[in-house]
């Protein structure tokens, strides 16, 4: 069981930047790959980003693309999530998630077990 921690949320304006961080703990494999989601109250939780914990391969969400950038720090047992760019639609609370997810279903919240308790990030305008 692999264990995740969210932190770095907070209240920005639009146009800033945050980074959020994903600690991970517990026994990964050459498959865990860590993600990242979010949920509005009023919306469906919606895929962020993708990372393979062994790999440096990366997907985005197409609301994301070219805003938010995912890594990963192995020696710190960290994933972090850059956002910048940001708009208030990305107000949320954004969570990482912990899976091994075949290819096809990187983005789908089912492939995930382990789920964080979630920071929130607001936008205001």
């Amino acid at each position: 069981q692999v264990q995740l921690v969210e932190s770095g949320g907070g209240l920005v304006q639009a146009g800033d930047s945050l980074r959020l961080s994903c600690a991970v703990s517990g026994q990964t494999f050459s498959n865990t790959a860590i993600a990242w989601f979010r949920q509005d109250p009023a919306k469906e939780r919606e895929f962020v980003a993708v990372i393979r914990w062994n790999g440096n391969s990366a997907r985005y969400g197409d609301s994301v693309k070219g805003r938010f950038t995912i890594s990963r720090d192995k020696s710190k047992n960290t994933v972090f999530l850059q956002m910048n760019g940001l708009k208030p639609e990305d107000t949320a609370v954004y969570y990482c998630a912990a899976g091994q997810p075949i290819l096809s279903a990187l983005s789908r919240q089912e492939m995930y077990r382990s789920w964080g308790q979630g920071t929130q990030v607001t936008v205001s305008s």
